[in-house]
């Protein structure tokens, strides 16, 4: 039986009627850049995570684009980023003429560690983007304490990890400007590109919504230089109703979690394979189910599940110091160890919230053959059979 890594038409199809329904009030409105929809939408966002405020634009790399923008980074500034991570964190600081300075992560969750980006601050450093990778949170109070220690600014890169929490508080909601993304990917997608900033600051909210609209106000009247960076009153339109389901769906994404360590332990895969981290801190979402498969045997696994139509994802291969575009930075490839070998290990597997027990059950008795060969059957406890 074949398991497709995602498959977004499961979630669409019940949705369907109401979506249609409120595309067409759209269409009718004529407002399809901005307007009411996308105000409402901002406005339900804000008060759903309780964030002061909400500013729509055209997509999650837009988001960390207009973030750094707001808050002056241009050349000469350096700003710390992960390098494992979506290429995105690092090409919105690439663009503004500043230097992304690449921190090493903790192999366990794949985020950013306190200690490392602490080693590469400079009298350069202006800001960090911490990024929630897969569901969960970075160590956010470990983080505030080193940039609030050299009087550096925070911005979230929220992508992966909308609801996701640390220590009780959103993700989103410890930096000056959190980001998110809405692609149809993740947890709350859209029907495209789309995203989000948000902020406790009004002159950094006002500053946003200057930014996104070519720095015009009034018409025609420019008072910085900014992008075009609109969400769409259709986008907002779908992702209104998507989000009234966000709490159901991620409910079962972490049952889905929780289904896959029972059955990896019941297939006796414990020490073959790493499964996810998740600290006591943490809120987990999660956006991907990525495993560490040790002693270079990652792409071999991966070949055998896709020979039995078994979807999975490479995220990332290579950290994002490791890419030519970046190769004028100086960095080599063991300059971040963790990074490095993690990027030969992680496997994402199905997750998504409409994967059910049997599909689960197809992917982790592959995995086993692959180790084990043939025969290997899990004894279904009761644990289980209550997930399930």
């Amino acid at each position: 039986m074949g398991v497709p890594l995602y498959d977004l038409s499961r979630q669409l199809q019940p949705l369907r009627e109401e979506v249609l329904s409120a595309l067409g009030r759209v269409w009718d409105s004529g407002a399809f850049a901005l307007g009411p929809e996308v105000e409402l939408f901002e406005r339900e966002f804000a008060e759903y995570f309780g964030f002061r405020y909400a500013i729509g634009c055209a997509s999650g790399s837009d988001a960390l684009l207009l973030a750094l923008m707001a808050l002056g980074i241009g050349p000469g500034d350096e700003v710390i980023v992960p390098s494992f991570t979506f290429f995105a964190t690092a090409s919105a600081v690439w663009r503004l003429g500043a230097r992304p300075v690449f921190a090493d992560i903790d192999p366990r969750t794949f985020n950013l560690s306190p200690e490392d980006v602490a080693t590469r601050i400079s009298e350069r450093t202006r800001a960090i983007i911490p990024v929630h990778l897969f569901g969960q949170c970075a160590p956010m109070d470990q983080i505030e304490r080193v940039a609030r220690a050299h009087g550096l600014a925070i911005v979230e890169d929220v992508a992966q990890a909308v609801g996701a929490k640390w220590l009780g508080s959103y993700a989103g909601a410890w930096g000056e400007i959190g980001c998110f993304s809405f692609y149809p990917t993740k947890n709350l997608g859209g029907a495209g590109d789309g995203g989000m900033l948000v902020t406790s600051s009004e002159y950094l909210a006002e500053r946003l919504r200057l930014l996104r609209c070519h720095g015009m106000h009034p018409r025609y009247f420019h008072q910085t230089v900014g992008i075009n960076s609109r969400l769409d009153g259709f986008q907002a339109a779908v992702l209104r109703i998507k989000l009234r389901y966000l709490a159901d769906w991620v409910r079962r994404r972490a049952e889905n979690a929780e289904r896959y360590c029972l059955l990896f332990r019941e297939f006796r895969l414990e020490g073959l394979i790493e499964l996810p981290h998740v600290l006591p801190q943490a809120y987990h979402v999660w956006n991907q189910f990525v495993i560490r498969v040790p002693g270079g045997r990652r792409d071999a696994l991966r070949e055998f599940l896709h020979n039995r139509a078994i979807g999975t994802e490479i995220y990332y291969p290579i950290g994002l110091h490791e890419q030519k575009c970046f190769a004028s930075l100086g960095y080599r490839p063991e300059d971040l160890p963790n990074t490095y070998r993690v990027s030969r290990e992680v496997l994402a597997l199905p997750i998504f919230p409409e994967l059910t027990l049997d599909e689960q059950t197809a992917v982790v008795s592959s995995i086993a053959e692959f180790y084990h060969g043939k025969g290997i059957l899990p004894a279904f406890d009761d644990r289980l059979k209550a997930v399930a």
